[in-house]
């Protein structure tokens, strides 16, 4: 028994979903520290001291008392869990953890639907490539697991006929009020009604129309869960609010990187066409007959990866199941006479051994942290008590709003209020050098605490009203010598959306 116990343990499977999540591990690094994450934990802090989010702007200067709607509310409280518990290495090891669900996730998926684990191994680790778009203590990791969980219910629906859809509705309530991404969800629940609608063969389609009775149970899971979405502390706002982001939010939209379309000139780009190459050379010269829902599945993630690189993560869940079944053809399946639990208990702890030397200590988490913000600088603030209005990096916001708590800032990356302001626009003049000084003047600017490299640091370097008063390698703060004295700080209050 025991030996039985341990070929279980260290079987051939096993070892492959090992091999992912060290990858993921490797992958991750210890320097990816999402900007974001500063402002959740303070919002999160918010909600445990008030018993409630802020429904309008609390931390920001130029968009003081505007209405504003915290929209992830419910995915920061584990963060700010970790970070109580373990800080830095809190935070580390949450979205870590978080990475290996959600590849161990895909592994699983793919796996279950072509039946090849070794096939759904390989596809997975190329997934990988696409999925580091959104490494880092990021929100959406919540969404991407809600999103995991909802494919293999309606995967195990479309195969058998059977699935616990009554977990559906409870479980888009959780998912809205932790990320917008549940409107994907919603997409992939109207593709999978849709795709049985319909039945016959077209070529290489086939699709296989629903019973009356799955439509129905279908169709009630749809209508239970679009109904439990309103049950959030923001009701109809919440919503609406990823349709505020896709056509309200242009300049979000167009600033943001990971909103840009692929570019095949660089890495990821590359990646991407292999990608492409492989489905259609596997659609060429295999056997394989596409499921009508796989079709719809697939083109949905195609566009939606190449239109935003953001959802280059998304692709790679949806086209996991279909690459595997392509590979299935030509990768031999596991056999599991053949196994050897000996040499795989070898690479397990070759891979343990790797992890355990190359993992971060809090030293290391904090110098990452020291090179991507300005720590240095903003303890230089507090220390010798700088008051007055700063501009400052986009990107530096949420840390100003984390550890500087009687600083208020220009912007930071809750872009939405910021661009229904106007501030945003404001801001992307200053960094662009289109009338900087002007917007310095519209909203007093007595400080500003930039990088060494930006533009609008030399602009105020060979200014005279400007002078230095700290720099270090990675930030610099200039003073004003003289504010203007007609200058109105703030825009008029008010919201837009």
């Amino acid at each position: 028994m025991l030996r039985s116990a341990l070929a279980r343990i260290f079987s051939f499977p096993v070892m492959l979903a090992s091999i992912v999540s060290f990858w993921v591990f490797a992958g991750a690094g210890f320097s990816i520290w999402d900007g974001d994450i500063w402002w959740h934990l303070r919002m999160a802090e918010y909600l445990f001291a008030n018993s409630a989010t802020p429904r309008v702007d609390i931390f920001s200067f130029t968009t003081n008392a505007h209405s504003w709607m915290n929209h992830e509310w419910l995915s920061e409280i584990p963060y700010l869990l970790a970070w109580r518990v373990g800080g830095l290495m809190g935070i580390y090891l949450t979205f870590v953890f978080l990475l290996i669900v959600i590849m161990l996730g895909i592994f699983y998926y793919a796996a279950k639907e072509c039946g090849n684990v070794k096939a759904a191994f390989v596809v997975t680790c190329f997934s990988l490539f696409l999925t580091v778009v959104s490494f880092g203590p990021r929100t959406i990791l919540f969404g991407y697991l809600f999103l995991l969980a909802l494919l293999l219910i309606l995967a195990r629906f479309r195969s058998t006929g059977e699935a616990p859809l009554w977990v559906l509705p409870p479980f888009f309530c959780l998912w809205i009020n932790t990320h917008g991404s549940w409107l994907l969800g919603m997409i992939m629940m109207g593709i999978f009604i849709a795709s049985g609608l319909v039945g016959g063969s077209w070529g290489r389609i086939d699709a296989v129309r629903w019973t009356p009775s799955q439509l129905r149970r279908l169709v009630v899971a749809t209508a239970a869960s679009l109904a439990a979405l309103f049950v959030n502390p923001f009701t109809y706002e919440l919503v609406l609010y990823p349709f505020n982001l896709a056509f309200v939010q242009k300049l979000n939209i167009a600033y943001i990187d990971e909103w840009a379309s692929v570019d095949f000139n660089d890495a990821r780009g590359k990646v991407v066409f292999i990608l492409l190459a492989g489905i259609i050379l596997g659609s060429l010269f295999s056997r394989y007959r596409w499921k009508l829902h796989e079709l719809l599945l697939a083109s949905f993630a195609l566009y939606a990866g190449l239109k935003h690189i953001r959802f280059l993560f998304l692709a790679a869940i949806l086209l996991a199941p279909l690459l595997s079944k392509m590979l299935d053809e030509i990768i031999p399946p596991y056999r599991k006479e053949i196994d050897k639990p000996a040499l795989n208990a070898l690479v397990l702890a070759v891979l343990l051994a790797i992890v355990i030397y190359r993992f971060p200590s809090r030293a290391d988490l904090q110098g990452e942290v020291d090179k991507r913000f300005p720590v240095k600088a903003v303890a230089y603030i507090q220390e010798h008590r700088l008051s007055g209005n700063f501009f400052h990096r986009y990107m530096w916001g949420g840390y100003i709003i984390f550890f500087s708590r009687d600083m208020k800032t220009f912007i930071d990356s809750r872009t939405d209020i910021f661009e229904y302001t106007g501030v945003l626009k404001d801001y992307l003049d200053v960094e662009q050098l289109k009338g900087s000084l002007a917007v310095f003047d519209k909203y007093t600017i007595r400080y500003a605490l930039v990088p060494p490299d930006f533009p609008i640091a030399y602009l105020l370097k060979n200014n005279a009203g400007w002078k230095v008063i700290y720099q270090d390698d990675g930030a610099m703060i200039f003073e004003r010598a003289t504010l203007p004295p007609a200058a109105a700080p703030n825009p008029p209050a008010g919201s837009v959306h």
